[in-house]
Parts: C-alpha cells; sequence; structure tokens
C-alpha cells in the first residue's frame, strides 16, 4: 500500500528551511534522496531536487475520492441491514459476535465518511432515504452489493441456513469494498492522507473478516 508523497518530500523542506552552521548528521540528512512511494504494485521513484521543491504539499481530495466516499457509504449501508437481520434468525454465537464486531466498525467508518464530505463542503445523501435498496441513485450496484432478491433471499432464512448464507454474502459483500479501493488506487485517488488512511483500513479490515467467514464456514461443513 502507499503512503501520499508528502511525507516523504515533507522531510526535505522541513531540513530546508534550517539555517545557520549544520551539524555532521545535518548535512548527511540533506543529501538523503526524497523516495515517491508508488501504487500497489508500481515501483518507487526517487525525485531529483527540482521535482521535490515542486510537489504542493497540500494534496487536495479529488472526484474520485468523493465518488469512493458516497459509493463506500451505501456499501456500508447495505452491510448493516444485513448484520441487523442476524439477531432474530439464528443462534449461532460466532455469528453474533461477528456482526456485532462488523455494525460497530462499519458504522464507525460511516460517521467518518460523512464528517469528510460536510467538512469538504460535499453533499452527504439520506442514508434513511435508501434502505441499502435502491443504491442512491448511483446507477448499477457497487461491487459485491446484493440485489433484491438476495437480500430477500437471507431475510427469509433462519437457523444455519441463515448462518451460511450470511457469511457467504458477506464475503462477497466484503470482496466488492476491496474492489472499490482498488479501483480508487487505479484512479490515482487516495492522495488525501484521511482518504488514504480510510481505504487503508476498510481493506485490511475486510481481509481479515473474509479470512475469518471463510473458516466459519469450513467449521459448517
Amino acid at each position: 500500500m502507499r503512503l501520499p508523497a508528502l511525507i516523504a518530500v515533507s522531510l526535505v523542506l522541513l531540513l530546508s528551511a534550517c539555517t545557520g552552521e549544520e551539524t555532521g548528521a545535518e548535512r548527511v540528512a540533506s543529501t538523503a534522496p526524497v523516495v515517491q512511494l508508488g501504487a500497489p504494485g508500481a515501483e518507487n521513484r526517487t525525485l531529483d531536487a527540482a521535482e521535490a521543491e515542486a510537489l504542493d504539499l497540500t494534496v487536495e481530495h479529488t472526484a474520485a475520492d468523493v465518488d469512493f466516499v458516497r459509493h463506500m457509504l451505501g456499501h456500508h449501508e447495505q452491510a448493516i441491514i444485513m448484520t441487523d437481520l442476524v439477531e432474530e434468525r439464528t443462534d449461532d454465537e460466532s455469528v453474533h459476535l461477528l456482526a456485532e464486531r462488523m455494525a460497530v466498525s462499519q458504522e464507525d467508518e460511516m460517521d467518518q465518511m460523512q464528517a469528510w464530505l460536510r467538512d469538504r463542503g460535499e453533499p452527504v445523501f439520506d442514508l434513511e432515504s435508501g434502505g441499502g435498496h435502491a443504491n442512491h441513485g448511483q446507477g448499477d450496484l457497487m461491487p459485491g452489493m446484493l440485489t433484491d432478491a438476495q437480500l430477500a433471499e437471507l431475510e427469509a432464512a433462519t437457523g444455519d441456513e441463515f448462518s451460511r448464507l450470511f457469511l457467504e454474502y458477506m464475503i462477497m459483500h466484503h470482496e466488492g469494498a476491496i474492489t472499490m479501493v482498488e479501483d480508487l488506487w487505479a484512479a490515482e485517488g487516495g492522495q488525501e492522507v484521511q482518504i488514504g488512511d480510510l481505504a487503508r483500513h476498510v481493506e485490511s479490515d475486510q481481509r481479515i473478516e473474509i479470512t475469518r467467514m471463510r473458516g466459519m464456514l469450513e467449521e459448517m461443513g
């Protein structure tokens, strides 16, 4: 995963701002190369002095960042709908604990994303209006999103059948969220610190939970 270029470059600008006699350590640091970290799968690049000075340390959010946040809000909203079904449809304690953890984590991320949009003057859609089904007018379903028919199937299931279906559909849902993060990187988004941190957290958290859910399915036989 990449870090915003501004983290690496800030060290050089900090050193260049120093005045007066340099110590030996400062002279060594001032000649250190500036490395711009690449996207996942891409090579890092060493910047020359002119490129380092030309970089703008104030990294603004982009349209790709806004799209990512708005789509991920709708994606998380559907996950909450799915976890809300657990309590009345299965007695499997491990599924209950998993659903509770997911709900807390994703609701917290949703609060962060809504605050991010408001702080930047971007519209925030009403999560209550869509109910997770309408995709908030954003066209086709996002990766991993359940259709109305699949949600109805999950809602109608009970007991072991529900537990199995919940895990299978939630794995699909999580894999979709990871695809959305990968699409953000591909669109050169995530350079703004908060969005980059959020995307990395979403990806890491979803991968961990996918591994856990696959293990739970294996235990169910």
